[in-house]
């Protein structure tokens, strides 16, 4: 046996080269796919997005992890062999990957502000978005639950969320919340729990919604039930001391998807309740998906929808996915649209939102701000890490801007918006 192939194999007997070569190799792996999708196929795309996020959703932590296990094999002698060696400098590279990442994250504070300048003048983001508060959220607000808003007991059900200490006609704005889960999976109590807990201590009401699923459910039974809870929250909202003068909408992903329809489209799809007002105030609308007809980057978008909940293949008959795309619904009075997607989205690509936004910025006469954030990754709003709390508070912003503010308690930030077009 050659001799350097003899000193690799001594090396790899030893339990901190082995370590050492391990944990470089997944470093690399990591990191890599922090700069770059591993892949956008569908459904591994689903796992190459959690393995992303890693990276780009918590790099301080991941680094300080890796950094750590490298520490562990350089104390059991991985410094002595070079395949130990090589391993630990790999794990270096990945760290110095993932603190760029982490920075780059952090930087998306004036990204945001920057996209709210552009559209509505001057801002000044909310003061902070508590951590602690946003993981205890859902128990510490959502006090009332499972409400009924339609005639299925089990999927048409709604969360109130709001601040126990808001007065009962307080006519705070409203923010009705959309699960995303490619429109056959998730739930209200999921989703958009950082925002939520936020715009509640803003002295806002939120409502959080479950709806009809496919494949089960075939379309249009989400845009239905969206249009039900709309309806719904502007009846009885205000028992709960919302306004129902001044509702918005938001969601990520599917989610996306069905806010901005609902946005663009009051009066359609209401069977049952075609005189019911569904318009609204102003969308939010996160890594969503504006035109089903368009290939997603994957080849695999028509397949998902029709395994999923479209009636039919795109193939076949077209007219249900013209329908159902927000970009095919855009018009000069659509309400101010704020569109946020990350630029390393591994599920939905960000095109789908800028060609959205361009489409709508050419006829809408509302305010559309849009931003892309910096190697975000699908559903990078789920937990609060400082790009969430960055966007919420943008969102903030945004909506305090065009919708009106709510009611904070005393003693907590209240700084907005500083001018508005």
């Amino acid at each position: 046996m050659h001799r350097s192939a003899q000193a690799l194999l001594a090396a790899l007997r030893a339990p901190g080269a082995r370590t050492a070569l391990a944990v470089g190799a997944l470093a690399a792996l990591v990191a890599g796919a922090g700069l770059r999708p591993l892949t956008r196929r569908w459904p591994a795309a689903v796992l190459g997005s959690l393995l992303s996020s890693t990276a780009t959703e918590t790099p301080r932590a991941t680094a300080v992890l890796l950094g750590s296990v490298a520490g562990v094999a350089a104390r059991r002698g991985a410094l002595w062999h070079p395949a130990g060696q090589a391993g630990l400098a790999v794990t270096a590279g990945a760290v110095g990957v993932l603190l760029t990442l982490d920075r780059r994250a952090r930087a998306d504070s004036e990204v945001l502000a920057e996209a709210l300048r552009a559209e509505i003048g001057p801002v000044e983001l909310p003061a902070r978005a508590g951590v602690v508060r946003s993981v205890l959220a859902r128990h510490r607000y959502a006090t009332v639950r499972d409400v009924a808003y339609g005639p299925d007991p089990v999927a048409n059900l709604l969360d109130v969320w709001r601040d126990p200490l808001l007065p009962a006609d307080a006519r705070a704005p409203v923010l009705l919340q959309i699960h995303g889960g490619a429109w056959s999976s998730g739930s209200k109590a999921a989703d958009a729990h950082p925002l939520m807990a936020h715009m509640v201590e803003r002295g806002w009401v939120c409502v959080s919604v479950d709806y009809r699923l496919g494949p089960a459910e075939r379309w249009p039974a989400q845009i239905v039930d969206v249009k039900r809870a709309l309806a719904w929250t502007r009846a009885h909202i205000a028992d709960h001391g919302g306004d129902p003068a001044r509702i918005a909408i938001t969601g990520g992903s599917s989610g996306a998807h069905l806010a901005a329809l609902a946005a663009l489209t009051p009066g359609a799809w209401q069977p049952g309740f075609p005189d019911a007002d569904t318009s609204v105030a102003a969308a939010v609308c996160l890594y969503g998906i504006y035109d089903l007809t368009s290939d997603d980057g994957s080849g695999t978008l028509d397949e998902l929808l029709a395994e999923t909940m479209m009636p039919t293949a795109l193939g076949e008959d077209a007219h249900p996915y013209v329908a159902a795309s927000p970009a095919a619904r855009v018009h000069p009075d659509a309400p101010p649209f704020m569109v946020l997607h990350g630029s390393a989205d591994a599920i939905v690509v960000p095109a789908q939102s800028r060609a959205f936004v361009s489409r709508l910025r050419a006829v809408s006469e509302a305010p559309v701000v849009h931003a892309e954030l910096a190697h975000a990754q699908h559903g990078f709003d789920l937990v609060p890490t400082p790009r969430t709390l960055a966007a919420v508070r943008a969102i903030a912003a945004f909506l305090e801007a065009v919708v009106g503010r709510g009611t904070p308690r005393s003693g907590r930030a209240d700084t907005v918006v500083a001018g508005a077009r």
